[in-house]
């Protein structure tokens, strides 16, 4: 096995990224979260690929910071985590701001930076085995990875609330009602499940859904008029595009649309 902690995988326009600390339950590292940086930065410059699976090696998608290596870094702790968040951050805004779809593919233990990065994909497939909890307050620390950014835009205010400061453990039927994940399969259908819907994706309109997820995102922090400055802005920009030409061709041709994502 790779000793990688973080491996990649083309197939066609769809990149399966890998978390690869299997042992430790892909315990976020320093490593980690330099291979994961480096990871989504090469993936959004690469015109060939346009959908993204994000999934953990093993047991579980990820089970939170190395609390060993912590312990480990006691006499120079802030420098250790500070070192490792600059890193892990940047992965976050990279898989926020890229202009193609991500999916997580979520199974086992999904804890603590596990669970703030389990919520960063745009989508996301859990197994039935899902086990989530944010579990900060458990270390007497508070959260980070976007954690407190994502969780009460999915959930609301007073839920979070109450997921961030109890550290409760929830299923993957909890983490569905709450909008957490969009969809819960077997567990030995999570990799067909999220490998479906990436392929659906890499066929369809990247160029609009670059543009679909630039809006749903920003209109969190905009006001009616903005958005709808925007949303001509994005409608006219596909305008241009050979994929709307071609969408629209195709619906009046009654045929299925052939898009390049161009």
């Amino acid at each position: 096995m790779s000793t990688k902690p973080v491996l990649v995988e083309r197939s066609g326009g769809v990149a399966v990224v890998t978390l690869n600390r299997p042992e430790v339950l892909n315990a976020l590292n320093h490593a980690m979260a330099i291979a994961l940086r480096d990871a989504m930065y090469e993936l959004e410059a690469d015109t060939g690929v346009r959908a993204i699976v994000l999934k953990g090696a093993g047991r579980g998608f990820m089970a939170g910071g190395d609390v060993a290596g912590f312990h480990e870094n006691m006499d120079n702790l802030q420098v250790h985590i500070g070192s490792m968040l600059d890193d892990f951050h940047c992965a976050t805004r990279a898989i926020v701001r890229m202009a193609k779809p991500v999916i997580g593919a979520l199974h086992g233990p999904v804890a603590g930076a596990g669970m703030s990065l389990a919520m960063t994909p745009d989508l996301a497939i859990a197994a039935d085995n899902l086990m989530m909890t944010l579990a900060y307050s458990n270390l007497g620390t508070s959260p980070d990875g976007g954690s407190t950014y994502f969780l009460p835009r999915i959930v609301g205010r007073r839920k979070a609330m109450e997921i961030a400061m109890l550290s409760n453990r929830f299923g993957a039927e909890d983490a569905e009602r709450l909008g957490i994940v969009n969809k819960v399969v077997p567990t030995a259908d999570l990799d067909a499940a999220a490998m479906e819907w990436a392929k659906r994706l890499a066929s369809g309109p990247s160029y609009a859904f670059g543009w679909t997820k630039k809006l749903i995102d920003q209109s969190l922090n905009s006001d009616i008029d903005r958005q709808l400055e925007a949303e001509r802005e994005g409608i006219l920009a596909c305008a241009a595009s050979a994929d709307m030409q071609e969408g629209i061709r195709a619906f009046v041709g009654k045929r299925k649309a052939e898009f390049k994502g161009e």
